[in-house]
């Protein structure tokens, strides 16, 4: 398998990493047309494992979360409600849909708590392992769902897996860094720690007309949390130098300010080129080096999803970033795996920009740069924290004896494989676009013999200006009760 990799040269010692996957996860299915395609995580599980890199890491299965830990941050009714609701009965909720933000961007769709279960279950394990000093690196492609409130469901994500990763690491980390690449706003974490010193959110995004319409520069905290929440607003076009140049000496300088314990990043490959949701021109080694930069610093990381709608970009660009985490960088040719014939016609790893213009002008970065700068050094040096003892939760048992059970979910629990199958997507919604190259078009025309293919989803950029930001109140930084 060596000649699937290349060390990284600049690494100087090897991570310990933990990567996390569900089989399940790639049998849920948002619905018809839909642009979230969870099987995305599976075509990047299966790069993963036929480039070797099984051998460099451990890989889990985390036990799903549970009504319980999802409680540590959202609302015990919202909890309740994502429990109950199914295709079948959603008619009988009616009203509870709509206070909730459910039905549209975020439709119901079968088994929807399992996933949110599985997706937030992995980052809660991975915060807890970081935190254990069990791995120095701990990896969730199934979670980075970022947008999820307190109360409400957003821009496709339910439960909101960061926040409670992060409430994990707080338990025995000072402080805690939060960096969004995604191309939207990562507004559901950042309004969770909007009041606190203790987490700061750095999220480099578009902004302006463009869903979920917060992030603006001024937005910086409020209370005890001023001057801890960083946006980084940048405009359609940006490519992977322009991005460097902003990204690197930003988060320099955070590290140099704030000087985290622990850092979370939420790597959305919607900022890639080509993505049918994003308006980024980035290729899949500029949005890579963030990974290698931040990871760098040495610091227990907590890599996490998010967004990204061209699914064969998604899988290459996380599948390469797995390999930086643990040290090397992978061959372009793709190896043979399940999903081969997605990756056509080239079947190589690259996912190249395009000549779409730069909107970021030197000047406007410039400016941007110099505020967020100021607004650092007003910060006053790292925040201290009051000493006091870590409660012993159930977990703790858990992680002292990491080997009692090979698999946490007892066989006869689960769901049965007709039910799976109900779930699984179409082959036809495996298809990213109708433009992937002639290889794939051939392939699902034999597949699908005469079917159409289906209607391209509207961009949701405008659809969500009106978007009504509750007033927010103080949130306490609470033990997980994990």
């Amino acid at each position: 398998m060596s000649e699937k990799w290349t060390p990284v040269p600049e690494e100087t010692q090897k991570k310990r990493v933990c990567y996390f996957f569900d089989s399940d996860i790639g049998g849920f299915h948002y619905g018809p047309g839909h642009p979230m395609k969870p099987t995305r995580i599976r075509m990047c599980h299966s790069l993963v494992m036929n480039y070797g890199l099984y051998k460099r890491m451990e890989i889990f299965r985390a036990k799903p979360a549970t009504k319980r830990e999802m409680t540590q941050f959202h609302s015990d009714e919202y909890i309740d409600f994502l429990s109950r609701i199914t295709p079948s009965n959603m008619g009988s909720y009616v009203k509870e849909q709509y206070k909730y933000n459910v039905g549209d961007d975020c439709p119901v769709f079968d088994g929807m708590f399992d996933y949110c279960s599985i997706s937030a279950g992995g980052s809660m394990e991975g915060a807890a392992r970081l935190s254990r000093d069990k791995c120095d690196i701990a990896i969730n492609w199934a979670g980075g769902l970022h947008h999820a409130k307190k109360n409400e469901a957003s821009g496709f994500c339910y439960v909101n897996d960061i926040v409670l990763g992060i409430l994990e690491l707080l338990r025995y980390h000072t402080r805690v860094l939060y960096i969004d690449i995604d191309v939207h706003h990562g507004d559901g974490v950042e309004e969770a720690f909007y009041t606190t010193d203790r987490v700061m959110t750095c999220s480099f995004h578009k902004y302006g007309e463009y869903f979920p319409g917060t992030g603006e520069l001024r937005d910086v905290g409020i209370g005890k949390g001023k001057y801890y929440a960083l946006n980084f607003p940048l405009r359609d076009g940006i490519t992977d130098q322009t991005y460097r140049d902003v990204f690197r000496p930003v988060i320099q300088q955070v590290m140099d300010t704030y000087d985290p314990s622990a850092v979370v990043l939420q790597c959305g490959t919607d900022s890639l080129s080509g993505d049918k949701l994003g308006c980024f021109n980035l290729s899949m080694k500029g949005h890579a080096d963030c990974v290698k930069f931040v990871k760098s610093f040495n610091k227990p990381l907590l890599m996490v999803g998010g967004g990204g709608y061209t699914m064969r970009n998604v899988s290459r660009a996380w599948a390469f970033e797995t390999g930086l985490a643990t040290g090397v960088e992978l061959s372009p040719s793709i190896p043979m795996n399940e999903y081969y014939e997605y990756f056509g016609p080239t079947y190589e790893l690259d996912v190249k920009p395009s000549n779409m213009e730069d909107m970021n002008t030197p000047r406007y970065l410039d400016r941007v740069r110099n505020i967020l700068s100021d607004n650092l050094r007003r910060q006053g040096g790292p925040p201290s924290v009051q000493m006091q003892d870590v409660p012993r939760l159930p977990i703790d048992e858990m992680m002292d004896d990491i080997g009692a059970e090979d698999d946490l979910i007892p066989p006869d629990e689960r769901r049965h494989q007709r039910l799976l199958d109900t779930r699984r997507q179409a082959d036809g919604e495996l298809s990213d676009s109708d433009d992937e190259g002639e290889v794939r078009r051939l392939t699902v025309a034999r597949r699908a013999r005469g079917e159409s293919s289906r209607a391209s989803w509207a961009s949701i950029s405008a659809q969500r200006q009106a978007l009504h930001l509750t007033a927010l109140d103080p949130v306490p930084i609470r033990p997980c009760r994990r």
